[in-house]
């Protein structure tokens, strides 16, 4: 019997650690942690928290403070770290949310041009793939949705708040996310053209040229629109395009004597 009882406890022990190994438990021992809490003190834990980038305790927190002080005095301040710890841990899916919850709860808020730039830091991100930190990739390649949805982000910071600190950064990432956009529509020109869809092919490689001005794809936007057209049997439109390329890039390495 005594054998019994002491199999018994350390089966006991052993389901214990585990559930402490493993995570479980976690919410009622952060509960307990933080019972009777004021909200400064959760907002100086939290700062802790964000201070050593502790992320995962730091939103676990952030979540905590606002759903115990909604109203409180360091609500929306929460909000915006939220945004910012969830962006740090890779978790932009709900730093977007977060972003665009906060965007739409306070619009006027003197901050909320920081929630617009983190979103758009978010959605770049999401552009880049996790394998890209091991492996060489072409982003302009594959889908780039979210890089068009971080450039109607970003454009609309600059837009709205001009003198906002994040502004000249903001700009910046637009140039190459226009240049990324651009060569992204040359990619999908030559998918039409190994599908024999010349005309889908010229529109695209218009497209380029008409409004990705001063990316380095405009010259391969000449390009396809010159071979797409003398492929349509256009060969007017093809010679434009030629002109153009010639006379803007004399240089490309595609153009022969005759151009």
């Amino acid at each position: 019997m005594k054998n019994v009882l002491i199999i018994l406890l350390l089966v006991s022990f052993s389901l214990s650690s585990g559930c402490s190994w493993f995570g479980w438990g976690d919410d009622e021992s952060d509960e307990d942690e933080t019972a009777g809490y004021t909200e400064k003190d959760f907002y100086e834990k939290i700062q802790s928290s964000l201070n050593s980038g502790n992320w995962t305790i730091a939103i676990r927190n952030l979540q905590l403070l606002e759903s115990q002080f909604p109203f409180g005095n360091y609500a929306e301040q929460a909000q915006l770290e939220l945004i910012y710890a969830q962006y740090k841990s890779a978790d932009y899916e709900a730093s977007i949310a977060s972003s665009e919850r906060f965007i739409r709860l306070h619009p006027q808020h003197p901050n909320v041009d920081y929630a617009f730039y983190v979103r758009g830091l978010s959605e770049i991100s999401q552009t880049s793939g996790f394998f890209d930190s091991f492996l060489p990739t072409d982003s302009t390649m594959r889908d780039i949705g979210t890089a068009r949805s971080s450039f109607t982000t970003l454009t609309e910071l600059i837009t709205r708040f001009p003198d906002s600190p994040y502004a000249p950064d903001a700009r910046a990432r637009l140039v190459s996310l226009r240049n990324l956009l651009a060569r992204a529509e040359i990619h999908a020109a030559n998918y039409y053209f190994s599908r024999g869809a010349y005309l889908a092919a010229a529109n695209r490689g218009r497209h380029v040229v008409e409004q990705f001005q001063q990316t380095p794809a405009v010259p391969d936007g000449l390009a396809v629109a010159a071979q797409a057209y003398h492929m349509l049997g256009m060969k007017k439109e093809s010679q434009n395009a030629v002109k153009v390329l010639h006379h803007n890039y004399p240089d490309y390495p595609l153009l022969d004597e005759t151009g």
